[in-house]
C-alpha cells in the first residue's frame, strides 16, 4: 500500500483550510470585543424556527454551533419570564450559542417529535441530536451552570466551537483587507509539495518548523495531521492490522491503527464508524482516546464534509 495514494486527491483543500482559519480569527476576535464592550446581539444569535426551516435553521446549524431552542406560546405566562432571559445570556455568551425560539401552537409536529410535556421547555441541539436542557422559568444562576456544560460538552466532545454570527450586510459595509502574505508561507508550500510528493519525514519536520514558530497555524495543524496520519500507515502490514481489529473489537489501539487504514484507502465512512463503535465499547481513558483520535480524523476531513457531520451525530448519540 502506497499512502501516497492519499495525495490530497479531495481529501482536503489546503487552501479551503488557511481561508477558514483566517475567518476563525476573526471570528473570536470578534467574539472578545463583543464580550468587552457590550455590543448589541447581532440578530442571526437569535431567531425564530418553524417546520420548514428546521433542518436547516438548527439541525445544519448545530453542526457548527450549539442551538439552544425555547419552545414556548403567546398565552404562556412563564414563557414571558423566560424568554428575555435567554435572550440577554445569548447576547452575554457573544456567539457560544445560537437561540432559536420554537412557537408551539404554529409548530406542533416539532413539539411533539421533541417529547415536550410542558412549556416553557428548553431543548440544545448538538451534532444533530437533541439534548434536553430543562423545563420551566429556572433561575438565571441555574440556566447559566446548564449553558456552561452545553457549551464544554459541544467543545470537548464534538470540537464544536461558537462563534459570534453578523448581520448579512456586514460584510458589504466593512470589506475585509486581502490577508498579507506571512513569512510561512513559503515553508508552508514547501511541506505541501513535500507532503503530496509522498516525502513524509520531510513534510511532517516542515510543519513542526512552522508551529514552533507560530503554533497557532491552522495550515500547518492539519497539514501535520495528514503527514503523520500517513506516517503511521507506512510499512503497516494491512492484513495484519485489520485481523488484530477484528480479533479484539474492545482493543482501542487495533481500531485506531485500523480506522486509519480506512481513512488513508478512502474509506472514510468505515473508519468513522469504526471509532464511533469502539466509543460505545470502551470505557475511562479508552473511550477518551477512541473519541479524540476521532476528532482528530475530523479535522483531517474537514468540518463541513457530509461525512463527519454524519459521524459528528454518531458520535453523539453514543455518548449522550
Amino acid at each position: 500500500m502506497q499512502p501516497r495514494n492519499m495525495s490530497m486527491s479531495g481529501v482536503v483543500d489546503l487552501a479551503a483550510v488557511k481561508a477558514a482559519g483566517e475567518a476563525k480569527q476573526k471570528a473570536e476576535k470578534a467574539r472578545a470585543e463583543a464580550a468587552r464592550t457590550g455590543t448589541a446581539v447581532p440578530t442571526r444569535l437569535i431567531f425564530d424556527v418553524d417546520e420548514a426551516g428546521f433542518q436547516q435553521e438548527v439541525l445544519q446549524r448545530s453542526t457548527e454551533v450549539p442551538v439552544v431552542i425555547d419552545f414556548w406560546a403567546e398565552w404562556c405566562e412563564p414563557c414571558k419570564q423566560l424568554g428575555p432571559v435567554l435572550e440577554r445570556l445569548t447576547g452575554e455568551y457573544a456567539g457560544r450559542f445560537v437561540l432559536a425560539k420554537i412557537d408551539v401552537d404554529a409548530n406542533q409536529m416539532l413539539f411533539q417529535q421533541f417529547g415536550v410535556q410542558g412549556i416553557p421547555a428548553v431543548f440544545a441541539v448538538v451534532a444533530g441530536q437533541p439534548v434536553p436542557l430543562f423545563q420551566g422559568a429556572a433561575p438565571e444562576a441555574q440556566i447559566r451552570q446548564v449553558l456552561d456544560q452545553l457549551i464544554l460538552a459541544a467543545e470537548q466532545q464534538f470540537g464544536i466551537v461558537g462563534a459570534p454570527a453578523t448581520d448579512a450586510g456586514a460584510e458589504d459595509d466593512e470589506p475585509v483587507a486581502q490577508q498579507p502574505a506571512t513569512p510561512y508561507d513559503s515553508a508552508l508550500a514547501a511541506a505541501h509539495e513535500a507532503l503530496d510528493a509522498g516525502d513524509l519525514g520531510g513534510a511532517v519536520q516542515a510543519y513542526r518548523n512552522v508551529l514552533a514558530d507560530d503554533p497557532g497555524n491552522t495550515e500547518a495543524k492539519l497539514g501535520l495531521a495528514q503527514a503523520e496520519l500517513l506516517s503511521r500507515v507506512q510499512g503497516a502490514d494491512a492484513q495484519v492490522v485489520r485481523k488484530a481489529a477484528a480479533d479484539n473489537p474492545a482493543d482501542p489501539a487495533a481500531q485506531i491503527a485500523a480506522a486509519d487504514l480506512d481513512l488513508v484507502g478512502g474509506h472514510v465512512e468505515d473508519a468513522f464508524g469504526r471509532l464511533v463503535d469502539a466509543v460505545r465499547r470502551t470505557v475511562g481513558e479508552d473511550r477518551e482516546a477512541v473519541r479524540v483520535h476521532l476528532l482528530e480524523l475530523f479535522e483531517v476531513i474537514g468540518a463541513d464534509d457530509p461525512r463527519v457531520v454524519a459521524a459528528r451525530g454518531a458520535l453523539a448519540r453514543v455518548l449522550f
